[in-house]
């Protein structure tokens, strides 16, 4: 649950520093019920994931679904754990580290880049404590989801802003919106499928499943349908698919309501049945894998392919650690930046000076 953290203490004449935080969904622990229940509860007690009057979400959340779900979720959980942990964790951790080495390649070595989760741990509000703590005066928040949603990045942006709630002498911040369309984005989703091509054949179509929300989130002017869209059209267009080629589905349906459509598992079955032999399913607004990628397609979404009839499937990874996709992600960094990027690691003239002044009239160090 979200919770207010103390202002670190600020030490006058501190050289001021930038730094980068990259932010993913979240993931449990441990592959076990009380850890997912935690996690789930956390996730669906989030206003922005589930837009329910509270009072009967909170009896259908404790009464039933963390009654429940917690001992299924830890045995899917438990299929895809390796043995540094959770495939999200473990992605995020890896693409912190590549793009600090991308930044240092291209001649940036004064910017630092950290990870944090929206729900569990690493939690937005503990890192951005740490880096108060540790002289941050300017920050870029990048919310890990290229299609900007209400659920997601709308999400990250209010904890966020939970955690700087009480504090007094705020850092400088930015956040990334969504890249939904960025260039090098698309062309990294474009030579993975390319090179998927190159390896194990061409299938007879390119089915691309993006997480689902919740109709009446499009109906309230949320971006989210048609930056997913938007996305599958820019993949399409740098393969050179025609529109038959091609699908943009929706998967991770929860609950009874209407959600985005056509739905992902429903799409498969019904293309396997119409007598489609080949299909190839890539999830864009993933970028790294995770559960819902590793589990849901490449092995629920699978089986439901060939069991309908369908003769081949196949599962194009997510961009995880490919070396394009760290530069399209730093090109982002740096461009959302700006003159952040070109300062960074400059100490202000009257440093010392401010340091000295705060001690005269009586500041603690």
């Amino acid at each position: 649950m979200s919770r207010f953290v103390e202002e670190p203490p600020y030490s006058h004449g501190q050289m001021p520093r930038t730094g980068v935080l990259l932010v993913n969904l979240g993931t449990p622990d441990q592959a076990d019920a009380p850890s997912l229940r935690r996690y789930l509860k956390e996730f669906l007690s989030d206003d922005r994931v589930v837009e329910v009057p509270k009072p009967l979400w909170w009896l259908i959340l404790n009464g039933i679904i963390l009654n429940v779900r917690p001992k299924q979720s830890a045995e899917k959980y438990a299929t895809v754990w390796t043995d540094e942990g959770s495939p999200l964790r473990v992605h995020t951790e890896r693409q912190t580290k590549l793009l600090r080495g991308w930044m240092v390649a291209e001649g940036q070595r004064d910017i630092e880049v950290r990870h944090a989760m929206r729900y569990g741990s690493p939690s937005i509000a503990d890192v951005l404590q740490q880096m108060k703590a540790d002289g941050f005066t300017r920050i870029l928040m990048v919310p890990m989801y290229p299609q900007g949603a209400s659920s997601t990045t709308g999400s990250v942006v209010d904890e966020m802003a939970r955690a700087l709630l009480r504090w007094r002498n705020l850092p400088e911040m930015r956040y990334v919106r969504a890249f939904a369309g960025d260039r090098a984005y698309i062309d990294a989703l474009a030579a993975s499928v390319r090179e998927h091509w190159q390896k194990n054949g061409r299938a007879d179509k390119l089915v691309m499943s993006f997480h689902g929300v919740p109709h009446f989130h499009l109906e309230k002017g949320d971006p989210y349908h048609c930056e997913c869209h938007k996305t599958g059209r820019l993949i399409a267009e740098a393969l050179g698919l025609a529109k038959e080629d091609y699908l943009v589905t929706f998967q991770s349906r929860f609950g009874r309501a209407r959600w985005l459509e056509p739905y992902t598992q429903p799409t498969l079955e019904k293309l396997a049945e119409g007598g489609l032999r080949s299909v190839e399913v890539m999830c864009p607004g993933f970028v790294a894998d995770c559960l819902e990628t590793l589990e849901e397609i490449a092995v629920e979404n699978r089986d439901a392919f060939i069991g309908r009839g369908g003769k081949q499937f196949s599962y194009i990874p997510c961009l995880n650690e490919r070396p394009d996709w760290i530069a399209a992600l730093g090109g982002i960094v740096r461009r959302e930046l700006g003159h952040w990027w070109d300062e960074a690691g400059r100490p202000p003239a009257d440093l010392a000076l401010q340091a000295r002044n705060a001690t005269a009239m009586g500041a603690k160090q």
